[in-house]
């Protein structure tokens, strides 16, 4: 692959018709000093707790019934060389139809679920800016949401300490993390949430069925890997997330900017925030992350998100797993990922 170089922005620069050193300040977050670009929240979480923290939650909320989990079957596709990983369930429809609603928004923002969050479902506190939380309706066991204490909306930029919380939680065990920009982008709340996922996604295959296909490319670059036949942007880190997790998520928040770049997608203000100018999914694996710019959120009534850029699916019922096989999923991914010119 032909691997471009990292844009090396100067301060005073405009980007997407702001100035750089702007854009860099709202990575520190909505508390940040701009003038010192000073972190205001600390990383709470002790480095070697979150697996234990996370599994007594589980069971505690198993047994009182406060967590959902989805039964599913899997199923696997073979499609332009990765073995696709594809959950079947009708029990999806328990979720749609979930009569329980968050309670109204206060000052004109919508309705959340994570104000507070419920505590029987709250793991750990993971930074002064962020909360874990158990996925309600589950279909991975340690399935956790890293959500922001306050009400932020989720198609705002992700901030430094959204990342510095992401990582600090992926350096804890094998897992993957990612982040569903938008809901064309398959976001179902609107308050910001990055969600943590255990490896292997897949017991019998690669732990990411996609990895296979991404290309080894030249740290610290953002680049295209040629196997993947849809719109994207690929960029590894100098090291691991587990060797060095805040300093990985600095960096990670430099290649942030410039994957968005690579995709084609702006820096706007709306509503006095700056936000991407269209959806996307990102994905943070233990060295490497990948970006993909979305059109449209469904397929033929499937719904995708960032996981299925990992090469894992999911559909409600036979009927839907049929249009899989029919389609192809690699199909399907290029259908769902966009230009970056579409909306949020």
């Amino acid at each position: 692959m032909r691997a471009v170089p990292l844009l090396h922005i100067p301060a005073k620069v405009t980007v997407g018709g702001f100035r750089a050193a702007g854009i860099f300040a709202s990575l520190n977050g909505p508390n940040a000093d701009s003038d010192e670009g000073e972190m205001q929240t600390e990383i709470l979480l002790e480095p070697g707790s979150l697996a234990e923290a996370v599994d007594e939650r589980t069971r505690q909320a198993r047994a009182n019934g406060d967590l959902l989990p989805i039964e599913t079957e899997q199923e696997h596709i073979t499609d332009a060389g990765v073995r696709f990983l594809v959950r079947v369930t009708a029990s999806l429809r328990r979720k749609e139809g979930d009569k329980r609603r968050p309670a109204g928004g206060e000052q004109g923002r919508p309705a959340s679920p994570f104000l507070p969050p419920e505590p029987e479902l709250t793991v750990a506190e993971v930074s002064t800016g962020h909360l874990a939380v158990l996925n309600k309706f589950n279909v991975l066991d340690r399935h956790l949401l890293i959500v922001t204490r306050a009400f932020e909306p989720q198609e705002t930029l992700l901030t430094l300490e959204d990342l510095r919380a992401l990582f600090a939680c992926i350096a804890e065990y094998p897992s993957l993390g990612f982040y569903n920009g938008g809901t064309v982008a398959g976001a179902s709340q609107p308050h910001k949430h990055l969600q943590v996922v255990p490896l292997p996604l897949d017991a019998d295959g690669p732990a990411i069925p996609m990895e296979p296909l991404l290309a080894i490319a030249a740290r610290g670059s953002v680049g295209r890997c040629p196997n993947l036949p849809f719109a994207h942007a690929f960029a590894r880190l100098d090291r691991p997330v587990a060797a060095a997790p805040l300093e990985a998520a600095g960096q990670a928040a430099a290649l942030y900017l410039n994957l968005l770049a690579a995709v084609g997608i702006e820096v706007v203000e709306s509503d006095g925030e700056r936000r991407p100018s269209a959806a996307y999914n990102l994905l943070v694996a233990h060295d490497w992350m990948l970006m993909v710019p979305r059109g449209k959120e469904f397929f033929r009534g499937i719904s995708v998100n960032a996981l299925g850029f990992a090469g894992s699916l999911f559909v409600k019922d036979r009927q839907q797993l049929e249009v899989v096989r029919t389609a192809g999923p690699m199909y399907i991914l290029q259908a769902v990922a966009g230009s970056g010119r579409q909306g949020i």
